[in-house]
């Protein structure tokens, strides 16, 4: 193994296209479960305000990303910042982000597969497909951004086409009806569905090593990706819920008692019926969404967990490049052994919950970083500086915080394992390793 650095191929383009991949999962599955909790009305205000937070946090996460174009993402942002002990909680918040999503989508990949060859059982799908993503990462960054650009197409494509299809069967009655059943409360309790529609954008800053001219790069990729994304949303939350109201994409009767976590083939059904060609044909395409998203989540998860390999908090065997291919194969496959072992759990639900925990915490560590940079150190060069500043990163740290306090009460459980890994984590790191906490000032060469 080798650190002679990342190989630099990513374009703008490039990184829209893994801004889109690492999300567009979200349209596909997920966000519907939070209609029962809001109802149309309920979940369209709570993914308005998390819309808003995405879009305020991708326009201030830019800023950082271009100032300090590093791997670690979040981790330098904060190490540069706030000081050791709050980046290394940062960077374990982010691990956990980018580890513990990907096990629940291989399960829906398998799921899916499972489908149409009920033969092949769903975990084993799910560890194929492990094996098969981890290894295209392992090969190069290239191959890795070109299989990511064709899926996100497809899955694009394939929301575009839903959309038009769907359209013309909209109809406001439908989207009106039985639309606030919880009241306030059930809005509070579908913020976290509304996160599935943006989740892992911020992956984008981790790929700042291996892009030209990230500097400028990043922020192209970055607002290109978020405004695709919101024009996605607003047509998939629309056309889906105005076929025939939200009941219809969330109960698999349509009325009651099962629900599922697949909205578009739903709705799809109501107009194509669910044994036509049509049918069977964007479902099958919208398989790419979810690869799109795994494939590109574990790309992100390769370079967060690298990097703390890198800078000694994990084993050291963690933070090195294979010199032939260039990419953290270590870090890689070690992520891989994690998300089987997480599949074999069978509790791929609380697992991605666990992983909204750690996106909420970057999204306000992320933004306590950029304050205190722009206060402590204005000379720091940045080619892109965030519009409207403050506002949009205190934008992002009054909805990160309401939505993680959300978080806390529904998920009473889950916030306690969430919490006791980041204690663990760091009571293990101080207690076994002897080092300083790591400064990156002179590596990032800011003096």
């Amino acid at each position: 193994m080798s650190n002679n650095g990342f190989k630099k191929a990513l374009t703008p383009f490039s990184l829209w296209a893994l801004g889109v991949g690492y999300v567009i999962s979200g349209m596909y599955f997920g966000w519907n479960l939070g209609l029962e909790q809001g109802g149309t009305l309920g979940m369209a205000i709570a993914t308005g305000v998390i819309m808003v937070m995405y879009v305020a946090f991708s326009f201030s996460y830019a800023e950082l990303a271009c100032a300090i174009p590093r791997a670690g993402g979040v981790y330098d942002y904060a190490a540069r910042s706030l000081g050791g002990p709050l980046a290394f909680i940062a960077g374990i918040a982010q691990v956990v982000e980018f580890v513990f999503a990907p096990p629940a989508i291989a399960f829906a990949i398998g799921a899916y597969l499972n489908a149409f060859f009920p033969e092949i059982p769903i975990l084993v799908s799910a560890i194929s497909v492990y094996f098969l993503f981890t290894a295209i990462n392992v090969f190069g960054v290239t191959l890795a951004a070109t299989f990511e650009i064709i899926v996100t197409l497809l899955a694009v494509f394939e929301l575009l086409l839903f959309a038009g299809i769907t359209a013309p069967h909209f109809r406001f009655s439908q989207l009106a009806a039985n639309a606030f059943p919880h009241g306030w409360t059930g809005v509070l309790s579908a913020l976290p569905f509304a996160i599935w529609f943006f989740l892992g954008i911020e992956g984008l800053a981790n790929v700042a090593e291996e892009t030209k001219d990230p500097q400028r790069a990043i922020i192209r990729g970055f607002g290109a990706a978020i405004l695709t994304l919101v024009v996605l949303c607003v047509l998939v939350f629309m056309f889906s819920t105005g076929v025939a109201g939200w009941e219809a994409i969330v109960y698999k009767n349509g009325v009651s008692g099962d629900t599922s976590d697949s909205p578009l083939p739903l709705a799809l059904a109501r107009i194509t019926g669910d044994n036509t060609l049509m049918y069977h044909l964007l479902i099958t395409v919208g398989l790419f969404g979810l690869v799109a998203s795994f494939h590109g989540l574990i790309l992100a998860a390769g370079r967060a967990t690298y990097e703390m390999g890198r800078v000694g908090h994990f084993p050291a065997f963690i933070g090195r490049l294979s010199p032939r291919f260039r990419t953290p194969v270590n870090a890689l496959v070690g992520n891989m052994v994690i998300g089987v072992l997480a599949l074999f759990s069978g509790r791929t639900g609380e697992i991605i919950t666990i992983s909204v925990f750690g996106a909420l915490t970057i999204y306000i560590i992320a933004m306590v970083s950029l304050i205190i940079l722009r206060r402590r150190q204005p000379l720091l060069p940045r080619p892109y500086r965030a519009p409207f500043y403050p506002l949009l990163p205190v934008l992002v740290l009054c909805i990160a915080g309401v939505s993680l306090m959300a978080m806390c009460i529904f998920n009473v459980r889950l916030s306690l394992i969430y919490f006791g890994i980041l204690a663990f984590s760091y009571i293990a790191f101080k207690f076994f390793n002897t080092k300083q906490l790591y400064d990156r000032s002179e590596d990032i060469g800011l003096h």
